[in-house]
Formats: structure tokens, C-alpha cells, sequence
């Protein structure tokens, strides 16, 4: 009788903790996780940065509006 006493206290801690515990986001529903991305290169510095991050120009790809500025001077 003592063990099924003993084996209840330790399922209702058990039990208590995952209850007490917030709940994990799972990964299927971030929304901002779209999977991996095609890397381009700077045309001006040669980095490697993911497509959706980089500044496209009409002749080439940069990593921030100061390297398009430098590469490709505006009249």
C-alpha cells in the first residue's frame, strides 16, 4: 500500500511540474522562419548575406545602401 501511495505523490509531481511549466512555441508556427534563404555577394565587399537582407540594384547586389552609394554614384 506505501509503494502505491509513493508512485501517486510521484506521478502528481510529475504531473504538477508540466502544468507549472509555460508552454515552448513550436517551430512550425514562427511565422518569421521561412527556411533557409539563397545567399548572394556583395558586389561591393564580396559578403555573403541572405537574399531577403540584401539591397538590389539594377546592375548588382550590396550589403547596405552605403556600399550601393560607393559602387554606383548618383548623377
Amino acid at each position: 500500500m506505501k509503494y502505491l501511495i509513493l508512485i501517486g505523490v510521484v506521478f502528481g509531481v510529475i504531473w504538477w511540474l508540466k502544468l507549472s511549466r509555460p508552454a515552448k512555441p513550436s517551430a512550425s508556427s514562427s511565422a518569421a522562419d521561412t527556411g533557409p534563404q539563397p545567399m548572394v555577394r556583395c558586389a561591393h565587399c564580396g559578403l555573403h548575406l541572405p537574399q531577403n537582407e540584401a539591397i538590389a540594384s539594377a546592375n548588382a547586389v550590396y550589403c547596405g545602401q552605403a556600399h550601393r552609394d560607393l559602387a554606383e554614384p548618383h548623377a
